[in-house]
């Protein structure tokens, strides 16, 4: 059995050596690792679930899946480097958590880069989203598909968030990326990045006054139990990718990889169908829960934030991809 300790150690030695070592940690030629941070019943993880199902039915059991969720294995960032040297084969990622590592995803997750969820959906699955799927390869990886990840917006344990005035002094916790850190700065707050499994604690001991995510995290990790302040900002809307050793996706036939992309594409609206569903459950939830609830003023949060859209759109990359994403009906 795999466990988090001999995966990380075999991944330490393959990335220090980036190495044959990695190899030898598969559970089998046919079995693939797929790992998340969410538990189980998290629609990624069953849309992944799906997807391994999907697989060794058309494989006879050729090809199948074994699932990690809830974290097992590691942080986002461990995850995907495991899976950039082979020592775990499928990771699911949020971009906010890779960004610095694949510039190429940076636009995605900008603030108020999308109008709204349509719209982003639209993006990622068209000739942008591929393009950006495309890069991962440059660094050890197969971009499978975009899976949604919602509108973030702030929580909090002290008080209601109308306009980035309310946001002085707050801890919130952000994800360990530039991007993050440099908007929650332009809204006045004081970004804190601490890993994600840490998020509850930090809000209960005030070691954290706020944090900021979906409204299907927010209830799924009981964090409203400790932050009881919802204000709506829909500040940024980056999706999550699903990706792929790419040493481990070579060393199938060309029909198999065909396969697996095409099963890849096809969980999609899998985990959109189950995302809808659960965001929805979620905010009754929370909110039959006695958490309050505020609609922010976004167009304050939008103006507030601008200097850090102009700060990356001076790259010309950056910028010719803002360009698509707003051409984008």
């Amino acid at each position: 059995m795999i466990n988090r300790r001999t995966l990380l150690t075999t991944g330490a030695v393959a990335i220090a050596g980036a190495g044959g070592v990695a190899a030898a940690s598969a559970p089998s030629a046919g079995t693939l690792t797929a790992v998340d941070v969410h538990p189980g019943d998290y629609p990624t993880v069953q849309a992944v679930r799906w997807m391994g199902e999907e697989l060794a039915r058309e494989t006879e059991g050729r090809i199948n899946f074994r699932l990690y969720p809830s974290g097992q294995l590691g942080t986002e960032t461990d995850t995907v480097n495991l899976a950039r040297f082979g020592v775990i084969d499928i990771a699911r990622v949020y971009l906010g958590a890779v960004n610095n590592m694949f510039p190429a995803t940076q636009p995605l997750a900008l603030p108020y880069t999308f109008r709204d969820e349509a719209h982003m959906r639209r993006v990622v699955d068209g000739p942008v989203g591929q393009d950006i799927l495309h890069t991962f390869e440059r660094r050890g990886l197969v971009g499978l598909a975009f899976y949604d990840s919602g509108f973030r917006s702030m929580y909090n344990a002290r008080h209601p968030i109308h306009t980035p005035d309310d946001m002085h002094d707050l801890k919130v916790r952000v994800p360990r990326a530039d991007i993050f850190i440099q908007t929650l700065e332009a809204m006045g707050a004081n970004p804190t990045p601490i890993p994600f499994g840490e998020v509850f604690t930090g809000l209960q001991t005030h070691l954290l006054d706020a944090a900021e995510n979906n409204w299907a995290t927010f209830q799924s990790t009981r964090q409203y139990e400790v932050a009881r302040y919802w204000s709506q900002t829909d500040h940024v809307g980056a999706p999550e990718a699903l990706l792929m050793s790419k040493a481990r996706f070579d060393s199938f036939s060309s029909r198999d990889k065909e396969l697996i992309l095409a099963k890849a594409r096809e969980s999609v609206p899998i985990m959109r169908a189950l995302w809808d569903e659960k965001q929805a459950r979620a905010r009754e939830t929370v909110l039959a829960a006695g958490v309050h609830f505020n609609q922010a003023d976004t167009e304050a949060f939008r103006r507030a934030v601008q200097p850090v859209k102009r700060r990356y759109m001076a790259d010309s990359a950056v910028a010719a991809t803002i360009r698509r994403i707003e051409a984008q009906e």
